[in-house]
């Protein structure tokens, strides 16, 4: 006679339900237990996107994320939960208390399959339910992180834009991402290729702001510059959402002088004959290979707030350029965090300030807010997550302002 005990197998869980507090949902909770029985859990918003990560929700078939009105703060993290979702062919419904149509349409647009509002209609949890699993299930798309093949002998001389701080914190890399992000969409019949490098070796963080991997073959691709063609610049590009090509800063910190002038020459001339747009992320440090840059440059974006600080570091900027004889007509100072149209003071400062350094301020960016940080800790554009932001209507705008002037340009040839 065997000793062993029986063993009692769990319930397999299908469902989950999502929420800042699932105890406010009481009538969901019932539904749940109704439609399910056993065979549902609960998460919450950050144990979610961890959860999507491990093996144990392969089982899983869909989540109700469940929000009212004080989640619609978290906007980006609720997009982000739905992004994390579809990408693991997981159903989403949106279970909605007192939020607003713009935040509902939103949600619905990163992806959600079912909309139910909460009170919860007599039976409409479980017919949603029953729709979702009636789906066909779709054949997903190529992961965004793929390298695609280049077209050697290409020759597009597509527009180099560079994005540079003048100090840090001064939101360069913000920039350079969205107007990368922007101008890959600028146009919806034919959308320009776009290709955004990240050329800070040490601290860039384009990967982190677009929730990309860091790779080896960034480092084999600098190291070997003078062997490099289409195809092996190629596979060290990553893309997000099929639309942006990026290049990001290598895995590990290396020295800004492991590269050369003539390196970076080598990669830009191949980006530069494969892409309509090449948007740099610049670090804040002033090398040997900036001169490179400056010189093969379209335009040249220093970024600067209103500070003493950044007005310092613009005067030295200015000087050490001049001082070499190198383009400084190119550069066009961006004052990001700018004061509010009704702030006359701090206009009156901007005003003082590029009088006094005699530059001229040429792009006013508002302060974006909490959102903000919001979009780059999630690893999405501003265009994605808070569309509505004045930050990202006036990437937007200047995306399409470089648009039409190299287009104008182009014909004029």
């Amino acid at each position: 006679m065997s000793s062993t005990m029986p063993q009692i197998e769990a319930p397999q869980i299908v469902a989950c339900t999502v929420s800042r507090d699932v105890q406010n949902f009481d009538l969901l909770i019932e539904d749940m237990e109704d439609t399910l029985g056993e065979n549902w859990g609960d998460l919450g918003f950050e144990e979610a996107l961890s959860f999507f990560t491990q093996p144990e929700c392969q089982s899983l078939e869909l989540i109700a994320l469940a929000l009212d009105a004080e989640d619609e703060e978290n906007l980006a993290l609720m997009g982000e939960i739905i992004i994390q979702a579809k990408a693991q062919d997981i159903k989403v419904i949106l279970i909605a208390q007192d939020m607003s149509p713009v935040s509902l349409h939103s949600l619905l647009r990163q992806g959600a399959d079912e909309f139910v509002p909460y009170p919860l209609p007599e039976g409409e949890l479980s017919s949603a339910i029953d729709r979702l699993r009636a789906k066909p299930v779709e054949t997903l798309a190529p992961p965004p992180s793929q390298p695609r093949q280049l077209k050697p002998g290409a020759q597009k001389d597509g527009a180099l834009i560079v994005v540079h701080g003048l100090a840090g914190g001064t939101g360069a890399t913000t920039m350079a991402v969205n107007l990368a992000w922007e101008l890959a969409n600028v146009e919806k019949e034919r959308p320009p290729k776009v290709c955004l490098i990240d050329f800070d070796l040490q601290f860039g963080a384009v990967a982190t702001f677009l929730d990309l991997p860091r790779r080896e073959v960034v480092y084999d691709m600098l190291s070997e510059t003078e062997t490099m063609d289409e195809e092996s610049f190629g596979q060290a590009l990553l893309t997000f959402e099929d639309r942006l090509h990026v290049l990001t800063a290598p895995a590990e910190m290396l020295p800004l002088d492991i590269i050369t002038s003539d390196d970076v020459k080598r990669i830009l001339d191949v980006a530069r004959n494969q892409f309509d747009y090449v948007v740099v992320d610049m670090p804040s440090t002033l090398v040997q290979w900036t001169e490179a840059v400056l010189n093969n440059a379209h335009v040249y974006f220093a970024m600067l707030e209103l500070d003493m600080r950044c007005a310092q570091n613009a005067l030295r900027f200015k000087r050490a350029l001049q001082s070499e004889e190198l383009p400084v007509e190119k550069l066009r100072y961006v004052l990001n965090r700018a004061p509010k149209f009704t702030d006359l003071n701090a206009k009156s400062r901007v005003k003082r300030m590029a009088e006094s350094l005699a530059i001229s301020i040429d792009v006013h960016l508002p302060d974006g807010g909490k959102h903000i940080t919001q979009a780059n800790d999630h690893g999405t554009p501003l265009a994605s997550s808070a569309a509505k932001n004045p930050l990202r209507r006036e990437f937007a705008k200047l995306a399409a302002s470089i648009h039409e002037l190299i287009a104008d340009e182009a014909k004029a040839a």
